[in-house]
């Protein structure tokens, strides 16, 4: 498939794609992108390391920052501070080159992406998606947020 293909393709995937499969890909792609962390730094190739776990981070912090904790309750709460210490030992990942922190953050991350790849596979789907100043969803980016930045290579 042609470069321009594969991005219409995959634009079009996220364009379609359910609250929940959205979700789904976004753990997807902090997963592959904290294991090509590890690889580099098993590699000792210290930019792709950066360059990767950076990813994972912005996608942590966007999974963070959609999260309505007066809707999602005691679940969002507990999801808020899981991303807060995702995101510090991604920090740590960077400062010390440590795979052994984001093998842990991959650890954490695995099961709550089976569950959203179990819930998109079932046809489920989040509660709709808004906006997260008008108060979003507790698990599920709003229409805006819908950027193929966020799970693309």
């Amino acid at each position: 498939m042609q470069p321009n293909a594969a991005a219409r393709y995959q634009t079009q995937q996220i364009m379609t794609a359910s609250p929940a499969r959205l979700v789904s890909m976004l753990y997807d792609r902090a997963l592959r992108a904290l294991r090509d962390t590890v690889r580099a730094i098993e590699e000792g190739d210290i930019r792709a390391r950066y360059t990767h776990n950076e990813k994972a981070t912005e996608i942590i912090t966007h999974l963070w920052g959609t999260l309505d904790t007066d809707k999602g309750g005691e679940i969002a709460r507990n999801l808020s501070e899981l991303y807060r210490f995702m995101l510090k030992r991604l920090s740590v990942v960077n400062i010390r080159n440590d795979a052994g922190a984001a093998r842990e953050v991959i650890g954490l991350l695995e099961p709550i992406a089976a569950s959203w790849r179990e819930l998109a596979a079932n046809g489920g789907n989040a509660p709709a998606p808004r906006a997260p100043q008008s108060g979003g969803t507790p698990y599920a980016p709003g229409p805006e947020q819908r950027s193929p930045v966020a799970v693309s290579a």
